[in-house]
């Protein structure tokens, strides 16, 4: 019985070793977004996406659409839009800069500044 109990002892402890000597390889860090492809929400909370050269502005509390257009990438760090104010139906350009990868600060034609942050899920 003795005998039995030691062996016992000592396959769990070599089970418990190999357990605590396995290596994990680290789950992925999530990937950064790059440019301004995404959700991005100003101080009123009013999202703007991006994505695929298309621009979209909705209300966080009905989702309704307020603005669309597109966009273009002048260079690395600045955007231009053309979108159309469904509310006012007006058309008007927007151009921004990516002072990082999670702020942008626009400039409307009209003189008009703005950021947008970019929105975390």
């Amino acid at each position: 019985m003795n005998l039995h109990r030691i062996i016992a002892i000592g396959a769990l402890a070599g089970l418990l070793a190999a357990c605590q000597s396995a290596t994990y390889a680290p789950s992925p860090m999530p990937m950064q977004p790059q440019g301004i492809e995404g959700q991005w929400t100003d101080p009123n909370g009013i999202i703007s996406s991006f994505s695929n050269g298309r621009f979209e502005t909705r209300t966080t509390d009905t989702n309704s659409l307020l603005a669309e257009g597109s966009y273009r990438q002048v260079s690395a760090q600045v955007v231009e839009i053309e979108l159309t104010s469904l509310l006012r139906q007006t058309t008007s350009r927007v151009n921004c800069a990516l002072a990082s990868q999670s702020q942008l600060n626009c400039t409307s034609s009209t003189g008009a500044q703005f950021t947008l942050v970019r929105r975390t899920i």
